[in-house]
């Protein structure tokens, strides 16, 4: 409760009074208010507006001096000879200083697009489309991506952002006073020999959460060092809230886990690890999700990691719950709460999996529920720590817990009924890649590829699909769209049925309407709708695919494609990028794993590229196929949200590989007629999306919209702290 009157002001008591604030943070008083009854008063602190204004007067008086005595010595300084003497050079300086800015951020601009060529065409396409406003604009995009501003400075962006504040605190506190829902939270800590230092500190962040209704369930797994005792002994007499209980023998931290849980009262459970630290408004956050979503049965959040002087870096901004991707990898983690009586009738944690014993349960855990139990907090609310031996530091320190993650995958995948193969994930060894068996006998596979001329490009494609495609059942249906060079027609004569057939369509190009016809002709099964410039690297691109688009619960399933010279053009799309979608990872470097690994994982997107889309034939005429009103640009992302809002989930995998000599056969959008179309369907997407646009759940709020790259949000797009 907020206290205002004549006679006292909470805000202002706070505010004025900096070490009541940080009391009443410790918890010392449940509010300003209290305090001032209670010894305030009698002190004479300050309480009122009044007090408050007399505060700031003091303040800015003072600060005005110093302006003031500033202002003076500089003006000595511009009187005295040396000052003149010296104009010259300064100036010369100054025109040096901005000549080598300029150059600075050229130099970073060309090696983002890939040379001074790239650049100035890139550059020359927005000035078409949008004028001088346009290039003006896209320059300031530029520049903030460019090496003058950090946009991943996360000491800057915590500073900002991810710093509570009294106001921010005092308004969490009115916030929880009126939870309907204020459960018991239950943190279960396993405590092995831990570094006391630490573990002091990981006791006391518990200590300090804002939510007060807690209780933190220690089991000492019979360390060995005496001062570990000590301190849990002389925390529990502290607070009553402590709970401890001395194992007889080391078990290891499944059943040290599951011997704190059995101390456990609470509705939900924490999982806490002894030399971590939760963020003071951690279980604030959580208690917040399950007042807004009484049936959660598991509820995450964000995390970072903290060093030994407790420096936070490293931040994973996790999606919503992507299924795919946590197959990958444990985008659970911390911090996960779960509902208590849901872990007890799974038998808690289970022996066997140490080390990957949250993994292990977290996918035990949502073979119970409903997607809309499994709750994402988009707040760091967790600091891992990252010390010599620990798998914060680098995945790498614990193999025993990679390959218990991997036996976790797979027992759940068996559970589920599911045939697949759990190996480690090649460009990210530590974490995994998903074989999921191809169906037998195969299911026919429709290629659609819309062309008109080009037949060097249309020739590259065939003979790629030709020599480099694995898998055996497929047919070719390729949709002439108005073509008139000789070769063309050379090569489609070449062809021969009855993989290939060619269809003559001399219609107005509309990517979308040339698809939808070929896919009435289609006799396949899945439909792949195919760009005439696309080169296959991966011989068995199809049965990967394939292994993807034939399970019920996923809709479309794309490919990774790359530019010719290596960098990479797709990993899955991002809604929201750009204004309405754009590539994840664009240009990242072949051999680099991105952001925590998302460009070399299999994993949920929101949309996938239609330049090589795999989907089933049912899901393709559930949906009515493309929108034929999106003539070239965003069908393919419109048909995917579509897709994705029928129920089904939008796959992307990176172990199908292709080239992608991106729009080489139609073309910049750089004519009047095709700017005032792609606008028409810029306000096309808008109008039917809106908001969704801003909220991709396969990426996160805390990420940005202004560029591919996964880098941080000024400002994030949730509440911050």
């Amino acid at each position: 409760m907020v206290v205002m009157n004549s006679e006292f002001n909470e805000v202002v008591y706070l505010k004025v009074n900096p070490d009541i604030a940080e009391a009443v943070r410790r918890q010392e008083f449940a509010s300003g208010y209290e305090h001032y009854t209670k010894k305030g008063r009698a002190e004479g602190r300050p309480t009122d507006h009044q007090a408050g204004v007399d505060h700031l007067l003091k303040v800015l008086i003072e600060r005005d001096r110093q302006i003031a005595e500033l202002s003076q010595a500089v003006q000595a300084m511009q009187s005295s000879t040396s000052w003149r003497l010296t104009r010259p050079w300064r100036a010369v300086g100054s025109v040096v200083l901005k000549l080598r800015r300029a150059w600075q951020f050229a130099a970073s601009v060309k090696r983002r697009y890939g040379g001074w060529g790239n650049t100035a065409s890139m550059a020359y396409g927005l000035f078409r489309r949008e004028g001088v406003a346009g290039l003006r604009r896209g320059m300031m995009v530029v520049k903030t991506r460019s090496e003058s501003f950090d946009r991943n400075d996360y000491q800057a962006w915590v500073q900002r952002y991810g710093t509570l504040t009294e106001e921010s605190r005092l308004e969490m506190r009115n916030k929880m006073a009126g939870f309907a829902l204020q459960p018991l939270i239950s943190v279960l800590m396993p405590v092995y020999n831990a570094p006391v230092e630490f573990l002091s500190q990981a006791i006391d962040s518990v200590r300090s959460q804002m939510y007060p209704n807690w209780e933190l369930c220690i089991a000492d797994d019979a360390s060995t060092d005496p001062r570990v005792r000590e301190l849990l002994e002389a925390a529990a007499a502290q607070d009553r809230r402590i709970k401890i209980e001395f194992r007889a023998s080391n078990g290891h931290i499944s059943q040290a886990s599951n011997s704190a849980l059995a101390l456990a009262q609470g509705e939900f459970v924490a999982l806490f690890d002894h030399d971590d630290l939760l963020t003071e408004h951690a279980l604030y956050w959580i208690v917040e999700a399950i007042n807004r979503k009484p049936d959660a049965g598991l509820i995450y959040s964000d995390e970072d990691k903290v060093d030994a002087t407790n420096r936070r870096y490293d931040p994973y901004f996790k999606s919503e719950l992507n299924y795919e991707l946590l197959l990958a990898q444990n985008m659970i983690c911390h911090l996960g709460v779960y509902r208590t009586a849901l872990l007890r009738s799974l038998g808690g944690f289970r022996t066997g999996f140490d080390g990957a014993q949250d993994y292990d349960l977290a996918l035990r855990v949502i073979e119970q529920l409903e997607p809309a139990q499994v709750v994402h907090v988009p707040q760091v609310l967790y600091h891992w720590r990252a010390i010599a031996g620990s798998t914060a530091l680098a995945a790498g320190e614990k193999n025993y817990a990679a390959d218990a993650g991997r036996r976790a995958v797979a027992e759940h995948l068996a559970r589920r009924g599911l045939v697949a193969e759990v190996t480690s994930a090649p460009e990210a060894p530590a974490l995994n890649r998903v074989r999921f068996a191809c169906p037998s006998p195969q299911p026919l596979v429709s290629i659609i590829i819309p062309t008109k001329d080009r037949a060097d490009l249309m020739e590259m494609c065939i003979n790629s699909l030709e020599a480099k495609t694995s898998y055996s059942n497929y047919e070719v249906i390729i949709v002439d769209n108005g073509s008139v060079e000789p070769a063309t027609q050379a090569l489609f004569d070449r062809l021969q049925a009855p993989r290939f057939k060619v269809v003559r369509d001399d219609s107005p190009f509309n990517y979308a309407a040339l698809n939808n016809s070929a896919a009435r002709l289609a006799r396949g099964e899945l439909l792949c709708l195919m760009n005439n410039d696309i080169e296959i690297l991966t011989p068995d691109w199809l049965e990967e695919m394939v292994s993807f688009a034939c399970r019920e619960d996923v809709g479309c399933v794309g490919a990774r494609l790359w530019y010719p010279d290596g960098r990479l053009q797709h990993g899955g799309c991002v809604v929201g990028v750009g204004g309405i979608a754009g590539h994840s990872h664009k240009y990242l470097p072949k051999g680099q794993a991105g952001y925590f690994a998302r460009a070399v994982l299999h994993q949920s997107f929101s949309a996938v590229t239609a330049a090589c889309l795999l989907v089933r034939r049912s899901v393709f005429e559930q949906m009515g196929g493309l929108d034929e009103q999106l003539v070239v640009a965003f069908n393919d992302v419109d048909f995917c949200l579509r897709v994705q809002a029928a129920g089904y989930r939008n796959v992307w995998t990176p172990y199908a590989e292709m080239n992608h000599h991106e729009s080489a056969s139609r073309g910049e959008e750089d004519s009047p007629v095709k700017i005032a179309r792609f606008k028409r369907e810029i306000d096309f997407m808008k109008a039917r999306w809106g908001d969704d646009l801003l909220n991709d759940p396969t990426y996160s709020p805390n990420l940005t919209l202004d560029g591919e790259d996964f880098s941080y949000a000024w400002p994030p797009r949730v509440p911050s702290c």
